[in-house]
């Protein structure tokens, strides 16, 4: 498949219809003199295509709120749409990815990738197509009759985002995906989620630790405070193919210097 990237950030993303839209996002934990508020009024749009990332200092309800975003948690108030249609719970329209790998360790590659599809009713024979597709994608076609426990952590995060694809979602959320994995594995999973992306062209929303990375792959960094609140939203106006060595540049350690001072 050719890869094709897509444009950095322009006036075809803030001009364009939201994939997917946050509206006024609450969640409040516990009552009365006991609640918490974790997300407090967050509004976000992602356009079709993009690719943003959300960073911000340990217990500031990213996650929470990626996880209200997928319908796994409810909010307090707020909504959340895809397409302009709310979705009040969990869809085929949002694939999500964890941090930690949520395959089935008794099925092999192929079935763990083919298990949503299975669920669906897909003809077997299209099963089979979709699986070598998605697995050749990632690059583990010769892994299909493996198990999860003969692979790496890399090997297995890659199993996982075939898994999520293979369900054509409109969104693909993901929290902290590469956050168990040591440091050359993780910017070898950068380069190859960045060229996936292009491919793909799916919108992507992803919570991440890493600023380097939040940076690295972003059209737009969300930088998210304590308070539960988007602190500033900063565009990444960097070429829109990366390679890892982008790191070391100038305009990259600008921005990293600007979203550390302002994670402080």
């Amino acid at each position: 498949m050719q890869t094709t990237f897509p444009t950095t950030l322009s006036s075809s993303f803030t001009h364009a219809e939201p994939k997917l839209e946050i509206r006024n996002i609450v969640k409040t934990f516990g009552v009365g003199k006991d609640a918490v508020t974790a997300v407090d009024n967050v509004s976000l749009k992602i356009a079709p295509n993009e690719f943003s990332c959300i960073v911000g200092p340990s217990g500031c309800g990213k996650s929470t709120l990626l996880s209200i975003a997928a319908g796994l948690t409810r909010a307090t108030a707020g909504e959340i749409l895809v397409d302009g249609t709310q979705v009040p719970g969990p869809g085929a329209d949002r694939g999500m990815v964890f941090q930690h790998y949520t395959l089935f360790p008794w099925l092999s590659v192929a079935d763990n990738v083919a298990f949503g599809l299975k669920i669906k009713g897909m003809p077997k024979a299209e099963q089979k197509h979709k699986v070598a597709y998605y697995l050749d994608i990632v690059g583990l076609s010769n892994q299909a009759k493996a198990y999860p426990k003969a692979l790496s952590g890399g090997m297995k995060q890659r199993v996982a985002i075939a898994r999520a694809l293979a369900n054509d979602p409109e969104v693909l959320l993901m929290d902290e995906p590469f956050g168990a994995l040591d440091s050359q594995t993780k910017e070898q999973l950068q380069a190859f989620f960045h060229d996936l992306w292009a491919k793909t062209h799916i919108t992507v929303l992803m919570i991440t630790h890493d600023v380097e990375e939040a940076i690295f792959l972003s059209q737009r960094v969300f930088i998210m405070d304590r308070n539960g609140q988007i602190k500033k939203t900063i565009p990444i106006n960097l070429p829109a193919h990366r390679e890892l060595d982008m790191k070391l540049t100038a305009d990259f350690l600008d921005y990293k210097r600007e979203i550390v001072h302002l994670l402080r």
